[in-house]
């Protein structure tokens, strides 16, 4: 490894812990709880109905950060192809992190309880928000391996799986907090 390689890694290195460092104060300063309420840390939630659901580190919303991750990469690879690759990831994460903050603002976390099936939605907890941004670099690293075709093939059975395990998936998070449909929400709502 060459001394700009190990430069440039050190770098990217400190630049997202940083972030992640600065999103786990800013998420801790809004109220979000650090873990569970419930008592329990465990590193899957499969049940969007439960009282865990967004509370543990994972969940099968995380599948959806995994797509944010894939458009992140698609994106910022049309948009600056000759940029370092670690520079983009740094760039994306920074824009996962902003999400994560303004996702667990009251605002939202209130638009969430509104207009889509997640009544009883409380925000995550900064333990789910450090799996969600996991789950995003790992869905940006994953659409650079996968290539194009084969990226969009994983995205759309990632969705139609989402559709028929929980009745939601990314597009349908963004069409409800967007412009919300009374007749998607009643269908989410019926198990």
């Amino acid at each position: 490894m060459s001394y700009q390689d190990l430069k440039q890694s050190l770098w990217s290195s400190f630049a997202l812990a940083a972030l992640v460092g600065a999103t786990v104060y800013e998420l801790h300063r809004q109220g979000r709880a650090w873990l569970c309420s419930c008592g329990r840390v465990r590193l899957w939630n499969g049940d969007v109905w439960s009282v865990e659901n967004s509370q543990q580190l994972l969940d099968p919303y995380s599948l959806t950060h995994v797509l944010h991750g894939m458009i992140f990469y698609a994106l910022f690879a049309w948009l600056m192809p000759r940029v370092a690759l670690v520079k983009r990831l740094c760039l994306a994460v920074a824009f996962e992190a902003l999400w994560e903050v303004v996702e667990n603002t009251d605002a939202v976390i209130g638009r969430y309880r509104g207009v889509t099936a997640a009544i009883g939605y409380r925000g995550d907890t900064i333990l789910n928000s450090l799996g969600d941004i996991l789950c995003f670099a790992i869905g940006f690293a994953a659409a650079r391996r996968l290539g194009l075709k084969l990226g969009i093939v994983v995205f759309a059975a990632t969705e139609i799986l989402l559709l028929i395990w929980i009745k939601d998936s990314l597009l349908l998070n963004v069409i409800m907090l967007i412009s919300p449909s009374a007749s998607i929400r009643a269908w989410q709502m019926a198990r």
